[in-house]
């Protein structure tokens, strides 16, 4: 008895030894290369609706243990400064790259050149309709055009008949918004409803509060949300009841105040997190390809934003 006692302490005493070495030994070579170094490129960097996507990729540097860098980049960003930044970035030795692509089929080519050379994810939304070959952490557009038509419904016991509804987004071509669209226009087919004007804010000449009076104004992203707010806060909108999609707390603010009446939400912190933890691991078995994600949505009301899912998501946006 006595004896195998004496072995079991000797053989912990032994295993506690090899792991002190081998942590020893790791830590050696940890510090013997440098680590990763991830870029990442998103238009209008600083904005806050990046908040939660940019917490996410912090996290994932920290458990992925990678340098990572956002670019800093202005409100607009065309092909061509697209292009020089990632030929920047690859200039400077980035091991990978995570981009949100300018919209357009245009720069599909400019990306798949570089995603041969590093390994490189999307997100937000995929470089052009139909554009396949290059992996995308994004969330899924169709599915949340679909959920913000049904609340909508909802709102009008399904009985849209008569209804008018203004259509908005932000960016001219943008494959997210063309996705949301045709999921929620897919949803209300044949229930009354009729789509009155659409918008596309970054190329339009006449203003959201100049378009003709309708009963909904339908926001396809976060700022074209926050400008539909603000635009209702201000009673410049004719009356008419705001629905749409975002992931800032300018959003979130609109709807608390009531210029606002449903919010869908990306879940924005794990297109950052799964973006990078994917690249993260691509290092150790680089073969050029990497499988891409859908992220979830949340719907939020006036009602539920304190609840506790919700003051998580909220979390993340004050990061």
């Amino acid at each position: 008895m006595k004896n195998s006692r004496k072995m079991f302490i000797l053989t912990e005493g032994i295993l506690a030894i090899l792991a002190v070495i081998a942590a020893f030994v790791m830590f050696q070579e940890r510090n013997g290369q440098e680590r990763p170094k991830v870029s990442v490129i998103i238009r209008d960097s600083d904005a806050s609706r990046w908040s939660a996507f940019k917490y996410g990729l912090e996290m994932a540097a920290e458990d992925m243990d990678v340098e990572m860098f956002v670019v800093s980049t202005g409100e607009q960003m065309t092909l061509e400064e697209e292009e020089e930044l990632i030929e920047r970035e690859l200039n400077d030795g980035v091991d990978a790259m995570i981009i949100q692509p300018v919209s357009g089929a245009q720069s599909k080519e400019i990306l798949e050149q570089a995603g041969k050379k590093v390994p490189l994810m999307l997100v937000e939304q995929r470089a052009s309709s139909g554009g396949k070959g290059l992996p995308v952490t994004e969330p899924d557009h169709f599915a949340m055009g679909k959920t913000l038509a049904s609340e909508l419904l909802k709102d009008y016991d399904g009985n849209l008949l008569g209804k008018t509804l203004g259509i908005v987004w932000s960016e001219e071509n943008s494959e997210a918004a063309r996705q949301r669209a045709e999921g929620f226009q897919s949803e209300l087919e044949g229930e009354g409803a009729r789509v009155l004007w659409t918008l596309c804010e970054e190329s339009a000449k006449v203003p959201l509060e100049d378009q003709p009076e309708a009963d909904v104004i339908v926001a396809l992203d976060d700022k074209s949300f926050v400008r539909a707010g603000n635009a209702s806060e201000s009673h410049t909108l004719h009356g008419a009841v705001v629905y749409g999609i975002g992931n800032s707390t300018e959003a979130v603010y609109c709807l608390d105040f009531g210029s606002a009446e449903c919010l869908i939400v990306p879940d924005e912190f794990s297109v950052g997190y799964e973006s990078l933890r994917t690249v993260a691991e691509s290092f150790r078995f680089f073969s050029g390809e990497m499988e891409g994600k859908k992220v979830s949505h949340t719907v939020m009301r006036r009602e539920n934003i304190f609840t506790k899912e919700n003051q998580e998501i909220l979390f993340t946006m004050n990061q």
